[in-house]
C-alpha cells in the first residue's frame, strides 16, 4: 500500500504541475501557434517512447511509469525552453536525453542528480547551437511554412523576416545603442523586458505561485533565485548607457526566469531537501544565471545554472546538517 499511495501522490503531484504550466503553455502557443504546438508534441511523444522502451529493456514494469506523469512534465518544460519551429530533431535529441541521460541512466525517478529537462536542454545547446538561437519573432507562420521549418532539413539561416535576436542576445552584443535607443528600435525588447518573454514569464509566475499556494514546494528556491538575480543584477546595473548590463526588471522578465525559478529549481529530487541548503541553491542559480547572461558565452544560462548547483547539492546538504548540529 505505501508504494500504491507514493504513485498515486507523484501523479496527482505531476498533474499540478501540468496545470500549473498551463498559463505559460498557452502563452507561448498564442505567441508561437503551430511552432510551440511541434514542440508540445514531439516533446511529449519523444518522452514517452523513449521512457517506455528504456523501461522495457530494463524489464521494468512499463504503465505505472508511464502514467506517474514525470515524463510529460520534463517533455513540457522542454517544449517550453526550446526555440519555436526548431528543426524537429532538435526537440527529440533534447527529449531522449532529457529521459535517457537524466533519469533512466540513474534508474528513473527520484534518483536523478542532475534535473532531467535541463541536462536534455544542454545537449542540444552544446550540439546544435546555431538552431538553439534561432527564436521567431512577432510574424506567425501559416501551418504550410511551420512544416517546412521544423520537417524540413535546412541548416541555413531562417529569414530575417521571421527569426530574430532576442533581448538577451541585442544586450550582450550591443556595443553602441543605448537601452532606451534598443527599446524603441531593437525587436527583442518589450516594454520593460523582452519581447513577448515578459507575458510569458509573467504567466509562468502565475503558475508558479499556485504550486507556492498549494504547498507543491517551499518558496526557498523561487525566493532566493529572485533575490539574488535582482540584487546581483542592481549592484551591476550602470544606467542606460551602452555598456549598461540592464536594470532588475529586464532580468526578472527575459529570458527562462520564472520558469526557472518554480519549475526548474525547485525540481525535488535533483535539488537539496533541508530549506536553508534548498535556499542556497535558489540564491546560486540566481547568481549563476547573472554571471552566465552577462559575461559568459551563452545569452540565457539557466540550464548550466541549474546543472552546476546540482553538483554542489551534496555540499549543501552537509553545510545545512552542521548548522543544525550547531544551532541544536
Amino acid at each position: 500500500m505505501p508504494a500504491v499511495d507514493n504513485s498515486e501522490r507523484l501523479r496527482s503531484t505531476m498533474l499540478l504541475v501540468l496545470l500549473a504550466c498551463l498559463p505559460g503553455v498557452l502563452t507561448l502557443l498564442w505567441q508561437h501557434g503551430w511552432g510551440m504546438l511541434f514542440n508540445l508534441l514531439l516533446c511529449a511523444g519523444s518522452a514517452l517512447a523513449s521512457e517506455g522502451l528504456l523501461l522495457k529493456l530494463q524489464q521494468r514494469p512499463v504503465l505505472p511509469s508511464l502514467n506517474d506523469g514525470s515524463a510529460l512534465v520534463s517533455a513540457t518544460l522542454l517544449a517550453a525552453a526550446l526555440p519555436a519551429y526548431a528543426p524537429w530533431w532538435v526537440p527529440v535529441i533534447a527529449t531522449v536525453s532529457a529521459i535517457g541521460l537524466g533519469k533512466q541512466l540513474y534508474g528513473g525517478v527520484g534518483k536523478n542528480p542532475f534535473n532531467p529537462a535541463m541536462l536534455g536542454y544542454a545537449v542540444v545547446l552544446l550540439a546544435f547551437p546555431l538552431h538553439m538561437t534561432q527564436w521567431p519573432g512577432a510574424q506567425l507562420l501559416d501551418l504550410g511554412s511551420s512544416l517546412q521549418h521544423v520537417f524540413a532539413f535546412s541548416t541555413g539561416e531562417q529569414p530575417d523576416a521571421w527569426a530574430q535576436a532576442t533581448l538577451l542576445d541585442g544586450l550582450r552584443n550591443n556595443r553602441s545603442l543605448t537601452l532606451d535607443e534598443l527599446f524603441s528600435t531593437h525587436p527583442g525588447f518589450g516594454h520593460f523586458g523582452g519581447a513577448g518573454s515578459e507575458t510569458v514569464n509573467l504567466a509562468f509566475l502565475l503558475g508558479g505561485l499556485l504550486l507556492l499556494q498549494r504547498k507543491v514546494f517551499s518558496w526557498h528556491a523561487p525566493v532566493g533565485l529572485l533575490a539574488s538575480l535582482f540584487v546581483i543584477s542592481l549592484l551591476f546595473w550602470n544606467g542606460s548607457g551602452s555598456d549598461s548590463n540592464g536594470s532588475p526588471l529586464l532580468h526578472l522578465f527575459s529570458g527562462s526566469t520564472m520558469l526557472a525559478a518554480f519549475f526548474i529549481a525547485t525540481e525535488p529530487v535533483s535539488g537539496p531537501r533541508s530549506p536553508p541548503a534548498r535556499l542556497l541553491f535558489g540564491i546560486g542559480m540566481g547568481l549563476l544565471i547573472y554571471l552566465i547572461r552577462t559575461w559568459g558565452n551563452y545569452p540565457d544560462g539557466t540550464a548550466f545554472a541549474v546543472l552546476l548547483m546540482n553538483l554542489c547539492v551534496p555540499a549543501l546538504e552537509r553545510w545545512a546538517e552542521r548548522r543544525q548540529a550547531v544551532s541544536s
